[in-house]
């Protein structure tokens, strides 16, 4: 199935197909009434034209007085018929390019991924950073300004995060967006940032109409418009449709189910641990103070952040945080101060406040869940550390656990300044498997952190592990499984395991002859033997592992394989016309005195000598 035919299949749009006058005031006019198709308005926010189904609303027999418009009763579901590619126009110099498709508000969580991986082929990210705030333009200082973008994007590519937002070109997610433009990379394939937005607010929404197709879009907005534009700087949208027009909300619950399927995959197939999810506040109104007491009072709880200095509820939730540092609760005195400066930041009455003061002091019950970032603060961390390690405390691992998640995130530093530690215990032993898994996954800081830390190599590197780094599979071209058939001049069978003896015959193999490696003496073998089969010791070579191994392998039935190397390091070997056959020449390096003998079976007798020109001259005879 192509992907346009797999996206049409497998996503749908919503419209209003029942009209259900918002005002329930009617007047007794015909169905075609001029007045009713240009001033009256459906629950939905459409007019009488812009619908698709019947106009029952006007007739004799319209809703009754308790009918509630609902998503599920009064709009119809159908293919999707917006998806495909944006090019923001006039928004920046850079090339800005976006994925989006528009999709049912009630979309499963498990076909957005399979829609990101399988179809926008991305990578499942090591973390997920949700960034929540105002939605309407707001100022930040220089110095907040500047703390918030260069974290944010630091945290983000040095890990392979998603940032999730509005997706909108006002609030906290303009300034996202302003935030890569200015420090984020070139390369596009670490430009996660993904726009959950509703399809109803979005300002001409109907120019995004098109299967699979390449749209221009224009990111600046009208200033006289109740819609919304587009951020260009976004690099994925999920245009969520409810069947709703200007009104917003419907991807609240899809964004919801979103992350906190991502956040039970795992973070490394490598790794048992999940991907973690931290929300990041910035300046908001009302509603994010009620969103961040649903992250933390999750089954699965969710660290938030809040840069302090931003205004409004992150500036309220690092008050009431600092105040009830020392007690749960506030003084009399205190609480009539907080209560005055809630109704001064949101405008709104007495009561109203004491509900979001309620909401607040709730928020205070998960206090470690919350870290207050004052980027005015001199001695305070990176801010991009300090959303590494928000997350970090949110997982609530153990400290291998969280070893784990900082190796898969390449953040050595991380993990030397919080996790190793002095004063933290680790059990003897407990650090093999990080080193193992950090040369696996060719993390050159981890393996020197590791090193530091105590761990000794000629400890690590034992005969099983080794064997299990040669035999790591990385990709479908094993590149040493085909040097291994080129010595050998055979195929391989499927499960075969490389061994040390192998690799033996690989060192020299490639060089040509010129060194005897340790791992193909008789003294190694015998204790890879023993080792191996320690019932059978003292059973001759021709009876180990490897050798039935080799045996098993087809030799006469199965054809060489094609070699991709060429044989550039054989030995030299050439007999003397002059003398016969018992004159031989090798060349090799001035090391390798003993390598002659090794040519002439026992019963031999060799003599050698050295010349000018690193050839070695041996001859024979049989013995008397």
């Amino acid at each position: 199935m192509s992907r346009r035919s797999w996206i049409q299949a497998t996503f749908s749009k919503r419209e209003c197909v029942k009209f259900l006058p918002a005002s329930r005031d009617h007047h007794r006019c015909y169905p075609v009434c001029q007045v009713c198709q240009s001033l009256v308005r459906c629950c939905c926010g459409r007019l009488i034209a812009e619908h698709v189904g019947p106009y029952s609303g006007l007739l004799g027999h319209g809703p009754g007085p308790d009918e509630e418009w609902s998503v599920l009763q009064h709009t119809s579901v159908s293919p999707t018929d917006a998806f495909g590619s944006l090019d923001f126009q006039g928004s920046t110099k850079r090339t800005s390019h976006a994925k989006y498709v528009r999709l049912s508000c009630d979309t499963p969580a498990e076909l957005l991924l399979q829609l990101m991986l399988r179809e926008w082929h991305m990578e499942i990210p090591k973390l997920v950073i949700s960034v929540h705030g105002g939605t309407e333009n707001f100022n930040l200082s220089p110095r907040v300004c500047q703390a918030f973008s260069t974290g944010l994007i630091i945290a983000a590519e040095s890990t392979g995060a998603w940032i999730l937002t509005d997706g909108i070109n006002t609030g906290v997610s303009k300034y996202v967006g302003d935030a890569v433009k200015v420090y984020g990379s070139h390369d596009l394939r670490k430009r996660n940032v993904f726009g959950i937005t509703p399809w109803g607010i979005i300002e001409n929404n109907t120019d995004l109409i098109g299967r699979d197709v390449l749209r221009h879009y224009q990111a600046l907005g009208n200033p006289l418009s109740k819609r919304a534009s587009l951020n260009g700087m976004h690099s994925h949208f999920l245009l969520v449709d409810d069947g709703t027009m200007g009104k917003s909300g419907c991807q609240i619950d899809l964004r919801k189910r979103l992350e906190r399927h991502i956040h039970f995959q795992k973070i490394h197939p490598r790794l048992p641990q999940h991907v973690p999810l931290v929300c990041v506040v910035v300046e908001g109104g009302p509603a994010i103070l009620s969103v961040v007491l649903e992250y933390v009072r999750r089954s699965s709880p969710v660290p938030v952040l809040v840069f302090e200095g931003t205004g409004r509820a992150a500036d309220l939730l690092a008050l009431i945080h600092k105040q009830t540092a020392v007690e749960s609760k506030l003084d009399s005195d205190i609480k009539e101060d907080v209560l005055l400066r809630i109704q001064e930041t949101f405008v709104v009455d007495r009561q109203e406040a004491s509900e979001l003061l309620s909401i607040l002091m709730e928020c205070m019950e998960y206090r470690e869940l919350i870290t207050i970032y004052d980027s005015e603060s001199e001695d305070l961390q990176e801010a991009d550390v300090a959303i590494l390690t928000t997350s970090l405390r949110g997982t609530r691992a153990s400290p291998e656990g969280q070893l784990n998640i900082t190796l898969a995130w390449d953040r050595a530093d991380v993990a030397k300044d919080n996790i190793l530690v002095y004063g933290q215990q680790w059990q003897v032993g407990s650090l093999e498997q990080t080193m193992l898994d950090a040369l696996v996954m060719d993390r050159v800081s981890f393996v020197k952190l590791l090193i530091e830390n105590g761990m000794t190599m000629r400890r690590f590197l034992t005969i099983s592990r080794l064997e299990q780094l040669y035999n790591t599979q990385k990709g479908s071209d094993h590149f040493l499984r085909h040097i291994i058939e080129d010595a050998k001049q055979t195929r391989l069978p499927a499960v075969y395991r490389i061994s040390l003896i192998d690799i033996g015959m690989v060192i020299e193999y490639l060089i040509g002859g010129a060194y005897r490696s340790t791992y193909t003496r008789k003294s190694f073998r015998a204790m890879y033997s023993r080792i191996h089969n320690p019932a059978k010791e003292g059973v001759k070579e021709t009876s180990s592992p490897f050798s039935k191994a080799r045996k098993a392998a087809p030799t006469s039935e199965t054809p060489p394989s094609r070699s991709h190397f060429h044989r550039t390091a054989q030995p030299c070997r050439h007999q003397c016309s002059s003398i016969g056959k018992r004159w031989r020449c090798f060349c090799g390096s001035m090391e390798s005195r003993l390598w002659p003998g090794r040519l002439w079976p026992a019963s031999f007798t060799v003599l050698w000598r050295w010349k000018p020109e690193r050839a070695i001259w041996v001859t024979a005879w049989p013995r008397s």
